[in-house]
């Protein structure tokens, strides 16, 4: 997909799972999903990520077959004591562009992924049909099937394969605005819309009511979506982590940018060259952004 790489467009969203060759099972089998790399975590990129517990784990780097360059990878981790999905802060969901909700949550119900939220249509939204689940290792995913590809100041990209690419990651803030914040002054990212609305996955997780919400601002470049930030409850944990390896479940999204020099962040480890599919050579970093979020930086060129 020629312009794919363009500053500010999710490239990869990674999983960090305990079960990992059930989830590599899981991805390939319910979501035919196709690996294209896999081997060990070198311990060079392990130290990109601030995670050096992560060098010589197994990874898995997948890609649906409507060949869009945007990847999904599982990393194997170590179990997590009190891990709960959506009650932590940090990167909370990736939401993927789909065929057929329908008979997709029809394909996977209760095989490999739970579902929360079935397929429906959402007043006030119609220009898509969401539905949630939940993986083996506690990610969420949102497997959105995009009905109309223009909504307010964002193009949604419409699936060429049963599931197909991420195109927005979700994230879980103690403070929405510093979040938002962060993303436009030190990513070079745009502020987008907000709204506030009732949102399900977050009601059920925490037991309110149905009527209650949140509040939450997409981020974009141009009309493209990044992130969806949420203002999450009082309640919500910070995200538990066995030292030095990734957060489990949704835990590190990859994001193409212009240039690394151009970021106003630290990095937590200096910029370097990494090969495979996914990097093919070029330059990436790690910052962590102020909800606690592992954000990669990969050049656009």
């Amino acid at each position: 997909m020629d312009g794919f790489d363009t500053h500010g467009r999710i490239k990869c969203a990674t999983v960090a799972t305990p079960s990992f060759a059930d989830s590599r099972a899981d991805y390939v089998d319910r979501l035919a999903l196709e690996v294209v790399d896999e081997g060990q975590v070198s311990p060079e990129l392990a130290a990109s990520w601030g995670a050096p517990a992560c060098a010589g784990r197994r990874f898995a780097l997948l890609t649906s077959a409507s060949a869009a360059p945007g990847f999904l990878r599982l990393v194997e981790s170590t179990p997590v004591v009190g891990y709960r999905p959506l009650r932590s802060f940090g990167w909370a969901s990736y939401e993927l562009t789909c065929q057929a909700v329908f008979a997709l949550h029809e394909r996977i119900a209760g095989k490999g992924f739970a579902v929360i939220g079935a397929p429906k249509l959402v007043p006030g939204f119609d220009n898509f049909i969401p539905f949630q689940v939940t993986g083996r290792a506690g990610e969420v995913l949102y497997l959105n099937e995009v009905l109309q590809s223009t909504m307010s100041g964002l193009d949604l990209p419409t699936a060429e394969a049963p599931v197909d690419f991420t195109f927005i990651a979700i994230l879980a803030a103690p403070d929405a605005d510093a979040a938002v914040r962060f993303h436009v002054d030190r990513l070079g990212f745009e502020a987008g819309e907000t709204y506030v609305i009732p949102y399900s996955v977050i009601n059920n997780a925490f037991g309110f009511p149905p009527e209650h919400k949140t509040r939450m601002t997409m981020t974009r470049v141009g009309r493209v979506p990044a992130t969806e930030v949420d203002q999450y409850p009082e309640g919500t944990a910070e995200r538990p982590t066995v030292a030095g390896e990734l957060p489990p479940g949704n835990a590190l999204v990859s994001f193409i940018t212009r240039s690394l020099d151009a970021i106003d962040a630290a990095y937590i480890a200096p910029p370097a060259r990494h090969d495979g599919p996914m990097y093919a050579g070029r330059r990436s970093a790690c910052v962590r952004g102020t909800a606690g979020e592992l954000i990669e930086l990969i050049e656009a060129a």
